[in-house]
């Protein structure tokens, strides 16, 4: 009898610890929905020339004796002054796109974008500084079709890969008239992946029923709690393969190379990368956008918002929920 009360004591924490990691989400979920006073957003914008030009005068200033300095400065002050006067030239922009999981950051990136459209003229740029190691399939697709409307409009668009521009990140990448990568970052990953635990069999030990109704043959094709069938396996596989062949398609149609041989779900270092027709140089970000301020103005355009305390809170969990499980949802 003791085991048999200790088993079903343990049972009913287990049982309790679900249920409470359930309300605690829905309750913060509808607390997020009902919020009310949601700080607006605003655009950023960050001169880089100037940015530069400030970090170089304050390692000059403890290079060169101070009388030199001071009449450099003068002449600088001068200089600035009239490239201020002057009829603006071509411009780049630079924004930058840091992907999670659902790629949270392209709430961002649609509002930069929409603020560059409605400012850009023949002859500017944008430069996107690109990290992510892919993520929610739907999302990804959701970014690439935002930096295509570049295209639309005729904007040559650079992206930058430092680190990492792996399967969702590579597909944003692919959107790109040219991308450059530093020669270890890691590029590639063109595959798609779903993957999610199944507790039937852990319900099932404990005499726990889980029911579920559904409408049309595949609206459920794999669950976490009910017992998964081989037809179910076999329909999801077959979705993974679908999206699979538009990724590649995708990739293709944007970089015309060897598609059978780079989307196998391999990731490369860079400069194996640049061999395979992935990208186009190696570089770091910090060069090109170095170039690109030898040659014009180059304008750091960011989407600013001060997050609630409650979003803070949901962010943080979510991310920590991330790392441990992956979503059902396809991954690309």
């Amino acid at each position: 009898m003791n085991g048999f009360a200790a088993h079903y004591a343990l049972f009913l924490a287990e049982a309790a610890t679900l249920v409470l990691a359930a309300i605690a989400l829905a309750a913060g979920l509808v607390a997020l929905a009902r919020r009310k006073g949601r700080h607006p957003g605003a655009i950023q914008v960050t001169d880089i020339n100037r940015q530069l030009e400030v970090a170089g005068d304050r390692i000059e200033a403890a290079r060169l004796p101070k009388k030199v300095f001071k009449n450099l400065a003068k002449q600088r002050k001068a200089e600035h002054k009239a490239r201020q006067q002057e009829e603006a030239g071509p411009c780049s922009y630079l924004v930058d796109f840091k992907g999670d999981l659902r790629a949270s950051a392209i709430v961002a990136l649609r509002e930069e974008i929409t603020a560059i459209l409605q400012v850009a003229k023949p002859g500017d740029a944008v430069l996107l500084r690109l990290e992510s190691p892919g993520g929610m399939v739907n999302r990804y697709g959701l970014a690439a079709a935002q930096l295509l409307r570049l295209r639309d409009a005729q904007l040559p668009l650079t992206v930058m890969v430092d680190s990492v521009a792996a399967s969702g990140g590579y597909l944003m990448a692919a959107a790109a008239d040219k991308i450059v990568a530093a020669p270890f970052a890691l590029i590639g990953s063109i595959g798609v992946i779903a993957q999610l635990p199944n507790f039937h069999r852990w319900l099932q030990a404990r005499d726990i029923d889980w029911e579920q109704f559904t409408a049309g043959q595949y609206k459920r094709t794999v669950t976490v709690f009910g017992e998964n069938t081989e037809a179910g396996r076999a329909k999801l596989r077959e979705e993974l393969e679908e999206i699979h062949a538009r990724f590649r398609e995708f990739v293709h149609e944007r970089r015309q190379l060897d598609i059978d041989k780079v989307a196998t779900g391999e990731a490369w270092l860079g400069s194996q990368a640049l061999e395979l027709g992935l990208v186009d140089e190696l570089g770091t970000s910090d060069e090109v956008i170095r170039r690109a301020c030898q040659q014009g103005r180059v304008l750091q355009v960011s989407y600013q918002r001060k997050m609630t305390l409650q979003e803070r809170v949901r962010m943080s969990a979510q991310a920590a929920w991330d790392g441990i499980w992956q979503p059902p949802s396809p991954l690309g």
